[in-house]
């Protein structure tokens, strides 16, 4: 049985619909033939409030589950856990969650979700290579410098439509991937010098990448106007993920997929010819 007969009138529940990976988890999900309910709060589904839960899952035959904190911020295993919970009871047994790759604060959603009784997967995911291309960074690199508590660390930059097309081949692939945890990441290793390079002759402007400790890092996002709490949170996460065990290509992509994943490089073409980084 191929993945369209398997996926072919299904309905897949996309928590984040709107975001950066939600959004194309739906499209790839479309692609393949399912049937796609949005969740979010412009569709009257919120993470915070489990009266809202039921009326997104009633029906549905799998979610895929993106918090839209950090899937290690507090209390977003609790959350995890009372969704599958209330997926459950309404018959929705095959959930997907998305998790990031050497992030120990992730472990706790990661075990909720293998505590449920659900069908399980996790993809954990290496940074986002569209990190740069959209949102705060990439409004950094519009004004010409990121400034970011990497050091010389290498990442492999991941594509998000990568991530999704995992996501939606583990839900086709049905108890094949039912039970695993699958970790995916771009097809080289980058700094984030390097990969600032990449981005600014793409743009074809010049860029610059300024190291910084990760204290100072979030009084930047203080001033950024995030709440101390979750600064002082989002520096810890990236002291741990920033910290040299990431530096490494696995074969998620490849093994799931049966091709490498998306250069970074390609990315940045993309994003570029969009107008991404113009200022």
């Amino acid at each position: 049985m191929n993945g369209t007969t398997r996926t072919k009138d299904r309905t897949l529940v996309v928590t984040g619909a709107s975001g950066r990976t939600g959004s194309r988890v739906a499209r790839a999900a479309e692609a393949a033939g399912m049937t796609v309910r949005a969740a979010s709060r412009a569709t009257g589904f919120d993470w915070a409030d489990r009266t809202t839960w039921a009326g997104a899952l009633r029906g549905a035959d799998a979610a895929w589950l993106a918090h839209p904190a950090d899937v290690g911020a507090p209390g977003t295993a609790e959350a995890v856990a009372g969704l599958a919970e209330a997926a459950l009871s309404l018959g929705v047994r095959r959930l997907v969650l998305l998790s990031a790759r050497g992030e120990d604060q992730a472990l706790p959603a990661e075990e909720a979700l293998r505590a449920s009784g659900a069908d399980w997967t996790v993809v954990r995911a290496a940074w986002f290579a569209q990190n740069f291309s959209e949102g705060p960074l990439a409004e950094e690199l519009r004004r010409g410098e990121l400034v970011f508590p990497a050091g010389e660390v290498a990442e492999p930059f991941i594509d998000v439509r990568d991530i999704a097309d995992v996501a939606v081949a583990a839900l086709a692939g049905g108890e094949r991937y039912a039970g695993r945890t699958l970790t995916v990441t771009g097809p080289r290793l980058l700094t984030w010098a390097e990969a600032v390079a990449e981005i600014a002759e793409a743009a074809g402007r010049p860029l610059t990448y300024r190291a910084v400790p990760a204290d100072a890092y979030r009084e930047t996002l203080t001033g950024f106007g995030v709440p101390d709490r979750e600064a002082a949170f989002l520096t810890e996460v990236f002291a741990t993920l920033l910290d040299g065990r990431n530096a490494r290509v696995e074969n998620g992509v490849r093994e799931v997929l049966g091709r490498e994943p998306r250069d970074f490089s390609d990315v940045v073409r993309e994003a570029a010819a969009d107008g991404a980084w113009r200022e």
